[in-house]
């Protein structure tokens, strides 16, 4: 049981990680902002992280990502990746990254799985050589450990104990990492939003390598990266029959500032814009959204005014809803209920959406 700040509300559904109810938070304010930008400062500074986004004068400014960073020298970016060396900025290049990965046996759990041809027909036969799962076969999950987000939810929050200082890796290496019952990559993390040069260089090598053998370049992102290393992630994954899968948080401005860190605004009209592209490959699906189910804060009304925006765009879009599991700084929130759940089921499909699957369904309480 934790308490609001503001309005002394006590419940279970309040995380004392971020000390506002979500009523609260929305209904915004000097406090209410107050408040949530302490509880991410709190936790970043445990990883020596910047508490904001760098805005420096004179700094250099990055383009990487919607958050803009002006770094002064010997500062590092929101990040951690990036960082000013005598005035030259350096790190998050297509050189090295802070990146690790694993191979994983299809059909793998991922938020796609109901859709791609990793585990079903979709894109068959030019995309995938079966009707059945990818069994035998693996994807190569790719973590990138630096985000462009500090979600006080975060699953995998461990990311930031290697942003700053971590290993680096080259996108040969990566690339190298591909063998012959690799079927797809999947860029995650953290996010490969600010270390997307890397992605994109070891994809191209990895399907020089490859020749003609089925090899899918997936990503799932929240969707901050520059337009330009977007256009090109979208360019690889139409060829070879990957998919992009964009978190979306929540829909209201201050919730998501309050829970992430940082703006929507870029996840959005990025989002937007790949809506455009379905048009050149319908199947397998190339846009496909997911949105975490936080007890308390991301409820049905968020889900609703998400689904309806996605719906407007294209109501065939998968939309996969995501149980949640108690991680980070709101680790005293419950695991989300069944009812939570069918709520927000609902409310996607009566805004319009015509493919929306539940997800972690182990997870329901």
């Amino acid at each position: 049981m934790s308490v609001c700040e503001l309005c002394g509300r006590e419940s279970t559904l309040i995380s004392a990680g971020l000390g506002l109810c979500a009523a609260c938070v929305q209904r915004g304010g000097r406090k209410a902002r107050e408040y949530a930008t302490e509880a991410h400062h709190r936790e970043r500074r445990r990883f020596g992280l910047p508490g904001s986004v760098p805005r420096s004068q004179p700094g250099a400014r990055c383009r990487q990502c919607a958050n803009g960073c002006r770094i002064a020298p010997g500062q590092v970016g929101y990040c951690g990746v990036r960082a000013n060396k005598s005035g030259r900025l350096i790190g998050g290049d297509a050189a090295a990254a802070a990146v690790s990965w694993y191979h994983d046996a299809l059909p793998t759990n991922c938020v796609a799985d109901w859709v791609c041809p990793a585990s079903t027909s979709a894109g068959y036969p030019r995309f995938t050589d079966t009707r059945d799962p990818e069994h035998g076969y693996t994807n190569l999950a790719v973590f990138y450990e630096a985000c462009s987000f500090d979600c006080l939810f975060c699953q995998n929050w461990h990311f930031r104990e290697h942003s700053i200082s971590g290993p680096r890796r080259t996108a040969a290496e990566l690339a190298a990492a591909v063998d012959q019952r690799t079927r797809c990559i999947c860029y995650f993390g953290g996010d490969p939003s600010c270390q997307m040069a890397h992605a994109l260089k070891a994809s191209r090598l990895a399907l020089d390598q490859a020749g003609n053998r089925i090899l899918r370049i997936c990503w799932e992102t929240n969707g901050s990266m520059s337009r330009s290393a977007l256009r090109q992630a979208v360019q690889l994954s139409l060829e070879t029959g990957g998919c992009i899968k964009f978190d979306l948080k929540a829909w209201d401005r201050s919730l998501h500032r309050a829970l992430c860190g940082v703006s929507n605004r870029r996840t959005l009209a990025n989002f937007d814009w790949v809506s455009q592209w379905i048009q050149h490959r319908p199947d397998p699906p190339l846009l496909i959204a997911s949105t975490l189910l936080i007890p308390g804060y991301v409820d049905a009304e968020q889900v609703g005014r998400l689904a309806r925006f996605i719906a407007q765009r294209n109501r065939d879009i998968p939309c996969t809803l995501l149980a949640f599991h108690p991680r980070f700084a709101m680790s005293d929130l419950p695991t989300t209920s069944r009812e939570h759940a069918e709520r927000c089921l609902a409310a996607a499909r009566e805004a319009g959406l015509t493919r929306v699957h539940l997800g972690n369904l182990h997870l329901l309480s």
